[in-house]
């Protein structure tokens, strides 16, 4: 029986019924002290679950960390899913190929896991779709005991999985120590000491004399394991004076009860504590090289020590396995591990034990070790690896040897989502060598890891500055990284100097060029190369019956730690020309190819693409799911400064829409989440995202600012907005570009038209070059605004005919519509204005529709809203219920769209079932019916 635990176990059952009677899932982390009873309340939770009431069967799943396993990929998740191995066949392909690495299982083709598993969430998705089919049959109860022991493989996936359970009957609790597993993000609860009462129930069946039992009660201070142990009475019980906290005492009370064993069966237990999973045969093995055996855990047996199965031994509890091998002298510590090293059948328990036996630097042991690294890598046991690899770079005698192992142990660790320690391991890495060539590698660790602080300058400047010491191999690819962190910080001098040192090598690159043409203003050249770039890609996307990368070259270096393919840069570049169709359908592409393989990670950047693309073409619900998905996806990945440029998306949305608050919001979250990136970086460039050296997140905000005030007819606000912002370092884009149009709008409408023609003439000469037919229009629209001539007016709505920016049309109808009431030409007025009123409305543009409405009524025309359309009750569904209903109205049923949006399909079906009432419709099967009344509309068209 469970005393002072009432709480905590009437939550976990009403966990339980919830999976049971309404298919709900939940996810519980319980924290506490060694000796709280966190394992107590699993085994109990466990034992009830198993208990079939009411035919309300539940699959019970169990997995314990162990200390000695966490430097083993996924050993964890072997043990949690070993049982239910047979049904990983059923994933989809990618899923499963990722499942069969992790446990080390044959694929039912050659080289299957090899050829699609490339990404380390790809193995959490597939432990979500499988858990999500286990409770197909049943409840399923995951339990996950000393999570801070698992290895991070395993953390990973569980925690990844964890995350998106919604409705599927899933209930997994995790119970770890106090300090591990922070900034989970999921549900806590805290297991607290026992109060004196309680205490005194657990020793209630124990004859002690009611002294003893208060010193007891007084000395384990509420903890259930020290109470029993305590009380046993056994030698080192507490002499009330000691200051050591509790659990110490619990071990010191371990090893005087093991120090009083007979010398055999402390040897066993010493074996069993270093080799840390009770695998049997490897503990034999190793007891035989001392002459000992299974028969002396006996006393140990006796003494409630462990617990001796057929197959496997284990301690009682950890602190019994510390007590056992802390208490042993070093010199036996290590011939243990030399035993058990020289009996493992497992090359990774090879690697590991000798690693624990090594006194000195060993060259032999190190390779071993960096073995067992890329073992885990070829895994995606990113985290894992990099341990491994330190590891063997701690035990390497050679300067040159150790220098590439803290190299590859830097890699991985950027890889498992850690810049600060990666790039401690990149400085460490570098002070050993002075070879240019490993000091220009180790230099894109940490260029990386200062452009997932939010510092993109710092980056660029990092590569440029090695690319002369690069190895002819990694020069051109070093070189792209660099001018796509310097385009992306507006740090034009390195934009120039790795365009100057690609030529000079020989392997020059079009899209770089193209750039460096544009930072010096020369958009005659600059853009026609981008514009050849993009047609380039377009046209092996549609070429290829496969969404493969197709055969453009444009350098494989984009952002962050997973350089984007040819496909998605070539998007970037769309969306730098302002191309939108072709940027939307490059990142669609992509965004297909990466859910179709599992490449959970390198969606964030991929979405934030398609969510730009989106907005431009005033897709703005579709660009809302597709970020909210994306920030989703970025917390998963541990990088805070890509939160916050998906932060910089939305804002446009706030400002087009008047929402202040949110705007606010977003800018405010935006700045703390670039802080945050740059916190996380460690010391060796500090936090420089601030004032001219910043990024252009900041530029960004004030643009969106600026436009939110235009709305508001804030005009000498809106104008302050963007002098403040001052010229863009990146001036150069489509989107700097719009923002021009809008600070040449406020200027003249604050009266202040000398401010308008510089800024004007400069995006003239940007549109003369590119040819966007929506760019062309909106300098027709600018020239209008400072001439006052209906001519431009008229021009500009001829051209927007041939755009698709409906936000940017309908703000030049709503301007032509005001010069021609001025005009007294009020009828002619009310056709642009009753347009713009549609399509501000449609865009839920609320200050923009309330003007164009103002302006309607002054002509005599009707300026209400337009009636509730089958597209207004699609804008009633939250962004997941949007992307799941638009899938399922192409047809896509609920296991290929919960593929499709790393759901499970319990989880899609809850998404229709909630989506149906609101779009006042029944069932799947008027999906169609939906999507015909709305043929043509944003909201169902662009996946």
């Amino acid at each position: 029986m469970l005393y002072g635990r009432e709480q905590e176990q009437a939550h976990l059952t009403g966990m339980l019924k919830d999976a049971r009677d309404r298919r709900r899932s939940s996810v519980l982390l319980l924290r506490g002290e060694a000796g709280i009873g966190k394992s107590a309340l699993l085994g109990w939770f466990a034992e009830s679950a198993e208990a079939v009431g009411d035919g309300a069967a539940t699959r019970v799943l169990r997995l314990a960390g162990v200390e000695a396993e966490a430097s083993m990929a996924f050993a964890g998740l072997n043990q949690l899913l070993w049982p239910v191995r047979d049904r990983i066949d059923a994933l989809p392909a990618p899923q499963a190929a990722a499942l069969r690495a992790a446990l080390r299982l044959p694929g039912p083709a050659e080289g299957d896991a090899a050829d699609v598993v490339q990404d380390r969430f790809t193995t959490g998705l597939a432990l979500l779709t499988l858990l999500a089919d286990l409770a197909d049959d049943a409840a399923v109860l995951c339990l996950v005991d000393d999570a801070q022991w698992l290895d991070t493989a395993t953390a990973e996936a569980l925690l990844f999985a964890a995350r998106r359970l919604a409705a599927e009957g899933v209930v997994m609790v995790f119970a770890t120590r106090d300090a591990a597993l922070t900034a989970t993000g999921l549900p806590e609860a805290q297991l607290n000491r026992l109060e004196d009462c309680q205490a005194r129930w657990v020793l209630a069946g124990l004859d002690l004399p009611q002294p003893m039992r208060d010193r007891i009660v007084r000395e384990a201070a509420g903890n259930p394991l020290a109470l029993l142990e305590f009380g046993a009475g056994r030698p080192g019980t507490p002499d009330g004076s000691t200051p050591l906290p509790v659990p110490d005492r619990v071990v010191a009370g371990f090893q005087s009860r093991i120090g009083a064993l007979p010398e055999s069966t402390r040897l066993m237990l010493l074996i069993l504590a270093a080799e840390g999973r009770g695998h049997m045969p490897s503990l034999l093995g190793a007891a035989r090289a001392f002459g000992v055996g299974l028969a002396d855990l006996e006393e140990a047996e006796r003494a409630r020590l462990v617990a001796v199965t057929g197959t496997t031994a284990a301690f009682r509890h950890p602190l019994i396995r510390a007590a056992s091998y802390q208490g042993a002298v070093a010199a036996r510590r290590i011939a243990v591990h030399e035993a058990l090293a020289a009996a493992a059948e497992d090359p990774d328990c090879r690697a590991r034990h000798r690693a624990s036996s090594a006194l000195s630097a060993d060259e032999d042991v190190a390779a071993e070790l960096q073995r067992a690294a890329e073992r885990a890598q070829d895994r995606t046991g990113h985290g894992v690896a990099a341990a491994l690899f330190r590891q063997a770079a701690e035990l390497t005698p050679g300067r040159h040897a150790r220098t590439e192992r803290l190299a590859a142990a830097a890699r991985a660790t950027l890889q498992a989502g850690q810049p600060a320690e990666a790039d401690e391991l990149a400085v460490r890495a570098a002070e050993l060598t002075t070879d240019p060539a490993e000091h220009a590698r180790l230099g894109l660790v940490r260029a990386a890891v200062e452009f997932e602080r939010g510092d993109p300058r710092a980056a660029a400047r990092t590569l440029v500055e090695h690319a002369a010491g690069a190895a002819s191999a990694d020069a051109p690819g070093l070189l792209r990284t660099a001018a796509a962190y310097a385009w992306t910080a507006g740090e034009a001098p390195a934009v120039l100097r790795a365009a100057e040192l690609l030529r000079a090598s020989e392997r020059d690159d079009e899209t770089v060029q193209g750039m460096a043409h544009l930072v010096v203003g020369d958009y005659a050249h600059g853009l026609p190369l981008l514009a050849g770039q993009v047609a380039k890609a377009r046209k092996a996307l549609r070429s290829s019956s496969a969404l493969s990368d197709g055969a453009w070259s444009g350098g494989e270096a984009s952002s962050g730690i997973w350089p984007a393919g040819d496909r998605i840069l070539a998007a970037r570049v769309g969306l730098v020309l302002g191309d939108d169709e072709a940027a939307l359908e490059l990142a669609s592409a992509e965004a297909v190819r990466c859910r179709a393989q599992g490449l959970v990670a390198a969606l964030p950047d991929v979405l934030q693409a398609q969510a730009q693309a989106q907005i431009a073409v005033g897709l703005h619900q579709d660009a809302e799911a597709a970020a909210a998905e994306a920030i989703a996806l970025a917390c998963d990945t541990g990088f805070a400064w890509r939160q916050g440029q998906l932060g910089t998306v939305l804002a446009r949305i706030a400002a087009i829409e008047g929402d202040e608050n949110r705007l606010q919001e977003l800018t405010a979250a935006t700045g703390t989440a670039c802080a945050a990136g740059a916190a996380s970086g460690g010391t060796s460039t500090g936090a420089r995202v601030s004032g001219a050296e910043g990024p252009s997140w900041r530029w960004d905000a004030a643009s969106a600012r600026g436009l939110l005030d235009l709305g508001h007819g804030r005009y000498d606000e809106a104008l302050r907005r963007f002098d403040e912002a001052g010229q863009r370092p990146q001036w150069y884009t489509a989107s700097a570009m719009l923002s021009s149009a809008d600070h040449v709008e406020a200027a003249v409408r604050a009266g202040h038209p000398e401010e308008a023609r510089p800024v004007l003439e400069r995006l003239r000469k940007w549109t003369q070059a590119g040819r966007q037919p929506w760019a062309l229009a909106v300098v027709l629209r600018c020239e209008a605004l400072l001439s006052d001539e209906e001519e431009p007016y008229a021009a500009a709505v001829r051209q927007h005919e041939q755009a698709m920016r409906p936000f940017e049309r309908a703000r030049t109808e709503l301007l032509y519509g005001e010069w021609l009431r001025r005009a007294r030409r009020r009828s002619d007025a009310r056709v642009p204005l009753r347009s713009a009123v549609e399509v501000f409305e449609r865009l839920r543009a609320a200050p923009w529709a309330e003007r164009a409405r103002a302006e309607l009524r002054a002509t005599g025309g009707t300026g209400t809203a337009a009636e509730a359309t089958a597209s207004s009750m699609l804008d009633r569904l939250t962004p997941q219920e949007r992307q799941v209903v638009r899938l399922a109205s192409e047809g896509s049923s609920s296991r290929e769209i919960a593929a499709h949006l790393f759901l499970s399909p319990r989880t899609v079906e809850y998404h229709l079932y909630k989506a149906y009432p609101k779009l006042g419709i029944s069932s799947r099967r008027e999906l169609p019916r939906l999507r015909a009344t709305v043929a043509g509309d944003d909201l169902l068209r662009t996946r």
